[in-house]
């Protein structure tokens, strides 16, 4: 039998009427019989095109308001019967069964009302019944049927419509079918996810719709695609499409940035900081970011918390740099900025972020709660005799945000809101710490009266004694340590404050 099949009779029932009326017309246009429900039937008759209610085939009425109407063997025996199953044409015709070629329906909007805050009722009630089922049982008989599961697909249907003039084939129902159940497969993760919010069943049920093919990968060997809806997070104002690792950079820096309030510029690469300060001004703030290490600056990720003016984009329009993200920028400081083609420049737009994280593992996902705790001056608990004067308070609280924010194993040194140099990624404590001395040395910063932070305790003393010698003044770190004991009785015999936060900040 022949996969080309002709569009005798649909099936239409929506909740968006955008943009159907010109697939209506050329149905007509074709001798398409249309049967439709409530306010789509409305809809049609509107148009002055001949339209059957669906009751004339069910001989029933909707009931209990609305929440049946197709959900009948009438209509269900039209879209599942086998064409060319002969026990299904002889049913068919026993129990006069017209078939329907085609199916146009869309859900109602589930996620639009829990997103817009609905009550739980009110919620529930846009849970879709005959619209899902239709869409399933369509999908399943693509040998036969055409399905149209979102408006999103109405100019595919169009142009099968207006070329082939209202013949398919077996490509064609195919295509429409998984379209189909990708919409359904959405929807029904939408609504356990909703109901899982207070059950915490554990199971793993993630579905993004919007998907963006990257360049490439990691590598250009590599094959990328972002899901997710970039045109909400961010308004993008100038430069080539962010690529797999970009997004890697804009996610750390996004991150990093929401735990500052101050005034504060941070530059990125391969995910970690190389250079944060806070400051009065913006510009200021840039500068000393940038003091922090020049070098690792070059092709970086940048961001700030306030807008760019002229006299901050002057400054940076003097660096290579990938990505530039804000919350604003001045005009003349945009076209500054926009006279390097290719640089991508970003308004970071308001948006709620997902509070857990997940990614592939072995055979599986691993998720877990995103780390989210900022510590304040009041989780500090002091653990030497010699406590942190006011300013070291502030500068130890500021190197801790960003040891949350580095690959560990990492130290963080900072002194008056400046990031002066980083260990990070290594294998031993001790390792990034020397890291960090040499880092620190080689941009000329003199470490004395400086700040440590450390992202989980340490398990002997050496690091502090390091520290020490090399001038360092204040220690914040979780503390937890067997050994710990070890640590305070250096510090003590020192003269180092340290304060613990009882708080392991792992990063990997």
């Amino acid at each position: 039998m022949s996969s080309i099949k002709t569009i005798k009779s649909a099936l239409i029932s929506v909740y968006y009427k955008d943009n159907l009326e010109p697939i209506v017309k050329k149905l007509h246009s074709l001798n398409v019989t249309l049967y439709s429900t409530g306010g789509t039937l409305s809809f049609i008759e509107k148009l002055g095109i001949p339209v059957l209610a669906v009751d004339s085939l069910t001989k029933y009425p909707e009931i209990f308001g609305g929440r049946v109407k197709t959900l009948h063997p009438a209509i269900f025996g039209g879209i599942l019967n086998r064409r060319d199953n002969p026990s299904d044409v002889q049913e068919k015709t026993t129990h006069a069964i017209p078939d329907i070629d085609l199916v146009i329906v869309d859900l109602y909007p589930f996620e639009e009302t829990v997103a817009a805050g609905g009550k739980e009722q009110e919620i529930i009630e846009k849970i879709d019944i005959g619209g899902i089922s239709l869409i399933r049982a369509a999908a399943k008989n693509f040998n036969d049927v055409v399905i149209v599961s979102s408006r999103k697909d109405y100019s595919a249907l169009q142009n099968l419509l207006d070329t082939k003039n209202g013949q398919s084939d077996l490509a064609d129902r195919k295509l429409f079918a998984a379209k189909a159940f990708a919409t359904s497969s959405h929807y029904d993760t939408a609504i356990f996810n909703y109901f899982n919010q207070t059950e915490n069943i554990p199971q793993f049920k993630q579905s993004i719709e919007q998907a963006q093919v990257l360049r490439y990968g990691e590598n250009p060997h590599q094959n990328g695609i972002f899901y997710g809806d970039l045109d909400t997070m961010f308004t993008k104002l100038n430069g080539k499409e962010l690529s797999y690792n970009n997004l890697l950079d804009v996610d750390a820096a996004v991150n990093l940035i929401a735990d500052f309030t101050e005034p504060t510029f941070a530059i990125l690469k391969h995910n970690n900081a190389c250079g944060v300060a806070s400051r009065s001004t913006i510009l200021q703030a840039y500068n000393d970011a940038l003091a922090g290490d020049p070098v690792s600056a070059f092709g970086g990720i940048l961001i700030a918390n306030r807008a760019i003016d002229l006299a901050t984009a002057s400054e940076v329009n003097k660096l290579f740099c990938e990505v530039i993200i804000a919350p604003a920028y001045d005009n003349d400081a945009l076209e500054l900025l926009k006279s390097k083609a290719n640089r991508i420049l970003l308004v970071q737009n308001k948006v709620t972020l997902r509070n857990k994280s997940f990614r592939t593992l072995l055979n599986g996902v691993i998720e877990q709660d995103k780390d989210l705790k900022t510590e304040t001056a009041a989780d500090l608990k002091p653990a030497t005799t010699k406590q942190p004067k006011a300013s070291e308070v502030e500068d130890l609280l500021f190197a801790n945000k960003l040891v949350k924010h580095t690959k560990s194993n990492t130290i963080v040194f900072a002194k008056n809101g400046q990031l002066l140099a980083s260990g990070t990624g290594q294998t031993s404590r001790v390792d990034a710490l020397k890291q960090a001395i040499v880092k620190a040395q080689s941009f000329g910063f003199d470490l004395k009266g400086a700040v440590m932070a450390s992202d989980a305790f340490f398990p002997f003393p050496d690091c502090v004694e390091i520290a020490h010698k090399a001038g360092i003044a204040a220690v914040i770190q979780p503390g937890g340590s067997i050994k710990d004991k070890e640590s305070i009785d250096y510090c003590n015999a020192n003269g180092l404050a340290m304060v613990f936060t009882g708080v392991r900040h792992f990063k990997h």
